[in-house]
């Protein structure tokens, strides 16, 4: 074995500075590990060592955290780490061949440092910047929006004069909100304060009954009743209780809850002390994306802000015996996290990896405490409540869908941003409204999410019907269905968490049968095949993520059979290919067991 080179002087000053500041605790890993990045560029085995030391963890564990986040690396990647952003919008805008200009005027190979350590450039998942595409990030911080030709010379220029990221155009790292339609959440906010006051007026059990009357459910996608969720956590037993939320937001195609962070921090906030003050909380967490690292400073300014006025802290607005305060942890690349039980570990300085449910985090969740996780959009739906009223927002929406939903939209439409509508809204309305043209297909809700074609836009949006966590892509004719499916199946392989056989080995066969079929060298077997292991891993799965992964698969094979079909260099046999073999090794692979059911996904 190697001798592990020692940290230089000053990486170690840094690496002890990072450990004092974090109280030298195991649960702040991800955060020691992704600040220490942030200074040297890359994770050296040494300072592995050296934290697991003085975390008191063995290495292997250090070591599996630091393999498991996108986000770092254990080895040098360049002073420059570029990362296009790889959702179909930012391909259907010509992400590729930017990507393609970029290494060539770099000279360096997509996926390798370049020999002089400068620069590497490769792909990310979506960066939640759909609607302002192509994207990019910049070591994992600095984002770049509407990249074009013109821009990718600059940079590369730019790169090569190592003039710092911080440094370019401020223009290029313009994110705007624009919000195209607003409705309640995104229209005039509440005082600070006002939601607070209201909630306080009525004591938690009160408030409770009222966010119960109101039929509020969570708003990131599983749709689960946010009063009830409240009350078991208030009513579970513990020495401490955590409200945590749930900022992740890493489904393709989804961008809201980037826009609530952005202009709607103070409500958001306000929803998560209103949260513990109901469940008796003194504690919030927030889970920042790393992909919106870039918004940090900003949040923090804006807690800072809420302790000055009372609002966080020591008796708050005046309540002797209320004191809550909220921390920002940021992820690291996971897209897994956005499972409430994968967020928790990630929050606890471990892998990603979705627990064994039950118990569910609100009897057993962060530090094995009870906690509730709702996402953005809930936190603020909260905040009104508290000071409308739970009627009110009942009137909102359909019986079984109440209030309002913001959508994410973007795609083949002359007018992308976010909108909010009631629930119940017809999805032909939502396309009429964003200027959408010779509509083909919507993928409702991202990846994992349903996609419907020209046939179904009367339909509605709402639980009863379509249910959404809030992405809305739009394709119009001119698209490949096929190409659409494809670049969901690379996103569900790469993101698996890896942790069970079945989505582990799964995604991977999805993938390998895609890529067949793109190359010509596919059949009609293949497309069964697909179908089959569609079965195999909708029961299969440890958690939501393998569940889903097939889902747009499914949809577009349904609806969109030509545009697989147009892939197939033969309907009957393809010398070589044995279905039967491939059949049995997807069996296999993926542990098939009709009578398991996965477990309940992403909130």
């Amino acid at each position: 074995m190697n001798a592990i080179s020692p940290l230089s002087a000053r990486s170690a000053a840094e690496l002890q500075s990072l450990l004092q500041r974090h109280g030298s605790d195991p649960h702040a890993l991800v955060q020691i590990l992704r600040e220490f990045q942030a200074f040297a560029g890359w994770l050296p085995r040494s300072a592995l060592q050296h934290a697991a030391k003085a975390l008191n963890l063995t290495l292997a564990h250090v070591q599996g955290v630091a393999d498991f986040y996108r986000f770092f690396h254990t080895e040098p990647v360049g002073a420059y780490r570029v990362l296009f952003s790889n959702n179909i919008t930012d391909r259907m805008l010509g992400n590729e061949a930017l990507l393609r200009q970029l290494c060539g005027l770099l000279k360096v190979a997509r996926n390798q440092m370049r020999a002089d350590g400068l620069v590497s450039v490769t792909t990310s998942s979506c960066t939640g910047l759909c609607d302002q595409g192509p994207a990019a990030l910049i070591n994992h911080h600095q984002v770049i929006t509407r990249l074009t030709p013109d821009r990718i010379a600059q940079m590369a220029d730019l790169i090569e004069q190592q003039v710092p990221a911080a440094q370019w155009p401020a223009e290029w790292s313009q994110v705007d909100d624009q919000i195209r339609l607003a409705d309640v959440k995104l229209g005039v906010q509440p005082q600070p304060g006002a939601g607070l006051a209201a909630a306080l007026a009525r004591e938690p059990q009160a408030m409770l009954d009222d966010l119960k009357r109101s039929k509020l459910r969570g708003r990131g996608g599983a749709g689960y009743a946010t009063g009830t969720k409240w009350q078991l956590c208030r009513n579970a037993v513990g020495q401490a209780h955590y409200v945590v939320c749930n900022a992740d937001e890493g489904e393709p195609g989804t961008f809201k809850d980037r826009v609530l962070l952005t202009s709607y921090a103070d409500t958001l906030f306000e929803g998560m002390t209103i949260a513990a003050w109901t469940v008796g909380a003194s504690q919030g967490l927030m889970y920042l994306r790393g992909e919106y690292r870039y918004l940090l400073d900003h949040l923090q300014a804006v807690l800072q802000r809420r302790r000055e006025h009372g609002l966080l802290g020591k008796s708050i607005q005046g309540k002797a015996g209320f004191d809550f305060d909220i921390t920002i942890h940021v992820g690291a690349g996971a897209y897994v996290c956005g499972e409430e039980s994968a967020l928790i570990e990630s929050l606890e300085g471990k892998r990603g990896v979705p627990r064994i449910r039950p118990p569910f985090p609100v009897e057993h969740g962060y530090l094995g405490q009870p906690t509730t996780v709702n996402n953005v959009e809930t936190f603020c739906a909260v905040t009104h409540i508290a000071v409308h009223g739970g009627a009110w927002w009942a009137r909102i929406g359909t019986a079984q869908s109440t209030g309002t939903k913001i959508h994410s939209v973007s795609g083949d439409c002359e007018r992308p941003g976010i909108y909010e509508y009631p629930f119940g809204t017809r999805v032909g309305r939502i396309l009429e409204d964003c200027g959408a043209r010779n509509t083909q297909a919507v993928q409702v809700g991202g990846p994992s999410g349903v996609c419907l074609s020209a046939l179904e836009f009367d339909r509605h949006i709402g639980f009863e019907d379509v249910p959404t966590a809030g992405a809305f892509m739009v394709f119009d004719r001119s698209r490949d269905m096929f190409e659409v499916a494809r670049n969901f199946a690379h996103f569900f392989a790469h993101e698996s968490c890896g942790f069970c056989t079945p989505c582990r080995v799964g995604t991977e066969l999805v993938v390998r049968q895609m890529d067949k079929l793109k190359r010509g060298y596919g059949s009609s077997a293949d497309i069964q095949v697909l179908y089959e292991l569609d079965k195999l891993m909708h029961g299969a799965t440890h958690c939501g993520l393998g569940a889903g992964a097939c889902n747009p698969l499914r949809d577009t094979i349904t609806k969109f059979r030509p545009a697989y079909e147009q892939h197939l260099k033969s309907l009957h046999f393809v010398a070589g290919f044995d279905m039967d073999a491939e059949l049995s090794q997807a069996r296999r692979a993926t542990g098939r067991n009709d009578s398991g059911a996965h477990l309940e996904n992403f909130e």
